[in-house]
Formats: C-alpha cells, structure tokens, sequence
C-alpha cells in the first residue's frame, strides 16, 4: 500500500489497467468455442417465451415441463409493482405485462394469487386489452380473445406488388418484411384454437379514440385500412388464392439451415404460423425443421425455484466473434495466436456466397463477401458484421494469407457496392429508407425501414479506411457522419445504447478516416462525452433516452458504455486526461474476480423505443478493447 501511495497517479490507473486487462484477456479466451467461435447469450424480455408457449399450444405441442419451466422464468422477471419491463429498470410495458399475465394464467396460476391481482390491476389502470399493441392483439385473436374485426388489414396480395409500388415488400427492413408476409396470410385465414383460458378480465370495455376527419397521415392511412378491410372481405378470388400460393413459396425460400427465418424470432413464429395455416402439417419437413430449430434457441438453468427454459429472440456468434478477435489483439494477442487464428478459420466459413434479399437494389453487385449475425442467415448478410468482419481478419496473421485476403477483398467490394445514395449504410438494405410504411396503422411494433444510422456508417468507414481505402466512397461516408452529428455534439446510436454508443463508435472511425484531434466535429463529441461521464467514472445511458431527451447520456454506469466512451477519447488521445484515468479505474475496481463484470442494464438496441438486448458479452469485449488499447496509449 505504501509503494503505491508513492507513485503518481497516472502509474497507478496504469497498473491497474494492466492487471485487469490480463484478468479480462484470460477470461474472454476461456469462453470461446473449440470450433473458434464466440457466442454469448442475448437476454431479451419474457415476450419471447410468453409467445413461444402460445406457439405450441395453437399447434397443439404445448408440454406441462415446457410450461412450467417457462412460467417460472416469466414469474421471476415480474417486479414489485406487478409489472414486467421491456428492459432492466425500464417502466413497467403494458403489452409484455398482458402477454406475461396470459402465460401465467395458462400455466395455471391462481388470479387470486398476488402477483396475479397486482399485474391486472396495473393493466386495467394502463388501459387494458384494448391500450395494447398490435401484435399482442394477434396473438390474442389466434384464440378468440380479440376480434380479427379490431385488428389493421394486411392482404396477402402485399407480396406481389412490384418494387417500384409503394408499401411493396422491399420497402420494409429485413426484419420487418420477413414478419409481415406470413402474418398477412395469419390475418387473412383468421384462426381461432382453443386457449383453454380466457383473459377477458383484462378488458376495460372503453373503446378506442376516433380518427378525427381532417387530413393528416393517421387519417389517410386509417382510411386506407378501411378500404382494405373491405377488400378482405371480398377480395378477387383469382388474385388472393395467387398471393397466398405466393406468400407461401416466399416464405418457405427463406428459410435457414438451422430451420429458422433471418436466425430472429418474429418471422420465425409467424412463418410457422402461416404454413400451419396453409395446410403444411407438423411432420412436414418444413415445420419439423422449424420446431427443432427452436431447441438450439433455448437457454436452461437450474434456479434456487426449480429449472426454467428461457428463448434467446436472436444469436450471435459472428457479431461476438470479431468483437471478441480485436479485444484480444487490442490487448496484446500476437496476430498468430491459435485462438485468432481458429476464429479466422470460422469467419472464411461463414462468409455467404449466395444473393439474398439485398440483391433487389444492388441487382449488378456481385454475391460473396458478406457476413451474417447469426450462425445460419444466408439471407441476410450485414453490413455492420462484415465490416468487422474486415476489421478483425487485416489483423491476423493466419496460416492462409491468400484466402483471408481474397476474402476482405470481397467484403470491400460489398460494403462498397452496399452504400446508399446519401453516402451512409444502413444494416442490412441500401436505401431502405421509404417512410410510408410507418405510417400504417399495422405498424406500432417498432422500426420497420433500415436507413443509415451514424454507428453502421462508423464502422464502415473506419474497416475501410483501415484497409487503405481513401477515396469518394469513404469521403461520402464521413461527410454523412458529419451532417449527422447532433446539436449538442453526439452520435446517435441505433444498435446500441444510444448516444454513448454512436459517439464511441464515430470518433475512432473519423480519427481512423485522418481527421486530427482539434477537429471541431472532435472536439465537440469529446466534450459531450467528459460532460456525461458519470461521478463513479463510469458511463452510461438508460435506454429510456429513445423516448425521452432528458435521459440521452444518463444512466447508471455499466462496463460496456464506459468501454464506448473511453474508445472515443483514446482515439483523441485523451489517454493522460483525468476523466479517461477515472472511467480506467471504474472498470478495475467493479471488475468481477474472474475477470469479468456484472452488467444487468440492457446496452443494445433491437427496435429503438420497443425491443432491447443485454448482450453478455458486451461486458467483457468493450472492457478489454478500452483497457488494452489505453494501455498501449499510456504505457
């Protein structure tokens, strides 16, 4: 203690760097895969469960153990106030809570029982039934306990319309069009299975609030929706009973390998739904493949209460993968350690060969050198995995050079091919950007189209520049960068939470792009950062400052966040100031015995005010990545 009292201050924030920064380095190598992958869980909320029984009972599979283990899992996410939340600390969200309260009354829980009484009555007072989203509603409707009647039409007929017609399929994010195709033949077919149960008490019989008669987009679009439920009722017999047979061969096309749609929940559930309802029964192949898809999806634990099974909405081994590479080269990792170069071999077999959806704009761009999120997403490549994909793979020296090579030059020549007309990229489209879609009454469900956002701009332009690439493609990337900076000096995240996010993710790649410390984009983006550092040195943001601008750049400290911010200002070379020290020493004094860190709050962003993620490994990679490359800074 004495010796240490002693140094200066900086030699201390120095050495405790270097101890977690080993502790941390270690920790993350033992969790990664014999087959060179990582892969951490992706915690989401209880709807995901909730809506995974409600499949198996519509399809007649629903088991007691299955029932009982989710019951307890959803049991132990409800809060004091009745409640469940969308995220850690969030407000209390009134779809997930009715999906819950419905899950746990099909378990068998008594409605007498507190917890039950609680959750309705904090229902009732939000509104009820009626106060919920759409896809709560369907879900709803599959068993009676809604009416179709109440529900936005969305005709089968969507599939056929023509790329240069509005509201036609390619004008929805990926995501968002492979649920809406199945779900238009859900809600044309209108099926009511038994529940078993009801949930009427969750009724407040008030009735919606009339669209007023005046011009405005709510009322045109409400008008529209009135005219499509009249079609569904008489539609052209000829045209429907195409559009189905077409929605159908849409759907099936798209399927993974691992059975799954887009490697996401939404479509999956849904596209199993759509083809049940078509005809295809259980034992098809289709279907089989689907349900036992699933299986690798849960997460099973043995709790002080009992097992319970949770459902991860989505994986991501090639997103922590490539993170994970350049926190171990960040911290030390020779370019030829066996663990990076078993990673490597991963990633060149992974890489897709195969167009997907993203060929309708970029018809001409070639196939090869895109990289999905997920173990089985031929589909959809993405432009943010893949250009750290590059990222990762310039920074190893593998057994095979020509083929990691030959591979980064395809990503280049796809993240190039990929950029949308306004100089940006979004994740999985280029130009992706018609807004009409949001205006349907169908769409409360969070994000539906993939612009460019500031963070998937970042790291294209920073794997870009890193490979050399200095010419308008990369220009026009940064000049979107700099046209989006906001007022008060940061990035807005779209993938991860939220400002802290863009900002940690735009400055290394404008730095990496050559622009200088005192640049006043820099410089602005810096002071925000040290302005919102927290008092313990760390930073965070809630995910409330979506919806809220008061929260933007507040929050309770977490490892990943003070990872982001402390990679924005060591890309400054800010590596001496005190606030990079504090938010240094906040990451070794919370850091976990094993070298990791707790991390309750939800980081990442599935649907910017609707659907959130806690990476478990983000605690780890952004950690390590922050101390190593502090530590190369400053030591």
């Amino acid at each position: 203690m004495t010796d240490q009292l002693q140094q200066p201050v900086g030699a201390i924030a120095v050495a405790e760097a270097r101890t977690a920064l080993d502790a941390a380095r270690d920790y993350l190598l033992s969790l990664q895969h014999p087959d060179g992958w990582w892969k951490g869980e992706l915690e989401t909320n209880v709807t995901m469960d909730v809506e995974d029984l409600l499949l198996r009972q519509f399809l007649g599979i629903r088991t007691a153990a299955e029932t009982e283990q989710a019951a307890r899992w959803i049991r132990s996410q409800q809060r004091r106030d009745g409640t469940w939340a969308n995220f850690y600390g969030g407000p209390g969200d009134l779809s997930t809570t009715v999906e819950a309260y419905t899950a746990l009354k099909l378990a068998g829980d008594d409605i007498d029982a507190e917890h039950m009484v609680v959750a309705r009555d904090w229902i009732l007072a939000q509104g009820g039934l009626e106060a919920t989203r759409v896809f709560t509603r369907i879900w709803l409707a599959l068993f009676g306990e809604w009416s179709w009647d109440e529900l936005p039409a969305m005709p089968p007929e969507l599939v056929l319309a023509p790329k240069w017609f509005p509201l036609n399929v390619s004008d929805w994010g990926c995501w968002a069009r492979q649920t809406v195709v199945p779900l238009t033949v859900v809600c044309t077919l209108r099926p009511r299975r038994d529940l078993g149960i009801s949930v009427r008490e969750l009724r407040t019989g008030r009735s919606g609030d009339p669209i007023r008669p005046q011009w405005s987009w709510e009322f045109a679009f409400h008008s529209l929706d009135r005219v499509l439920r009249r079609y569904q009722q008489r539609p052209l017999k000829t045209i429907r009973r195409h559009a189905m047979l077409r929605a159908a061969e849409w759907i099936v096309a798209r399927q993974e390998a691992d059975g799954s749609w887009g490697g996401i929940q939404p479509p999956w559930v849904y596209s199993l739904l759509a083809l049940n309802l078509l005809g295809y029964p259980l034992d098809h192949p289709v279907l089989r493949h689907g349900l036992a898809g699933l299986e690798g999806f849960l997460v099973r634990e043995q709790t002080p209460a009992g097992p319970v099974r949770r459902l991860e909405a989505c994986q991501s081994p090639v997103w922590d993968t490539v993170l994970a590479m350049q926190a171990l080269s960040d911290a030390g990792a020779p370019a030829d350690h066996p663990s990076l170069r078993r990673a490597t071999n991963y990633l060149l077999a992974e890489e897709i060969q195969v167009k997907g959806d993203w060929s309708v704009r970029r018809p001409h761009l070639p196939a090869g050198g895109g990289w999905a999120f997920e173990f089985d997403n031929d589909g959809y490549p993405d432009i943010d995995d893949t250009a750290e994909v590059l990222l990762a793979l310039n920074r190893v020296d593998h057994s095979d050079p020509a083929a990691v090579r030959s591979a980064i030059e395809r990503g280049i020549r796809w993240l190039r091919g990929m950029q949308s007309k306004d100089g940006g990229w979004g994740a999985f489209d280029a130009d992706n950007t018609r807004s009409l879609v949001r205006k349907l009454p169908f769409c409360d469900f969070g994000e539906v189209i993939d612009p460019p956002s500031a963070d998937v701009t970042a790291h294209v332009v920073e794997a870009l520049a890193a490979l050399g690439h200095d010419d308008r493609v990369v220009r026009r990337g940064v000049q979107w960068l700099l046209d989006n900076q906001e007022k008060d000096g940061s990035w807005f995240g779209r993938w991860g939470a939220n400002h802290v996010y863009g900002t940690g993710a735009v400055v290394p790649a404008l730095v990496r792009a050559g622009f200088k410390p005192g640049h006043r984009a820099l410089r602005r983006a810096v002071k925000w950062l040290e302005s919102h550092q927290n008092a313990d040195g760390g930073w965070g943001e809630d995910l409330r400052s979506y919806d809220d601008p008061a929260w933007i750049g507040r929050g309770d400290s977490t490892a990943s966040q003070t990872g982001w911010a402390l990679l924005a200002l060591l890309a400054v070379d800010r590596h001496g100031t005190e606030a990079v020290r504090r938010g240094v020493q906040y990451l070794a004094r919370t850091q976990r015995a094993d070298g990791g860190w707790d991390e309750p709050q939800f980081t990442g962003t599935g649907f910017p005010g609707d659907f959130y993620i806690n990476y478990h490994l983000y605690r780890v990679i952004f950690p390590l990545t922050a101390l190593g490359r502090y530590h190369r800074a400053a030591g």
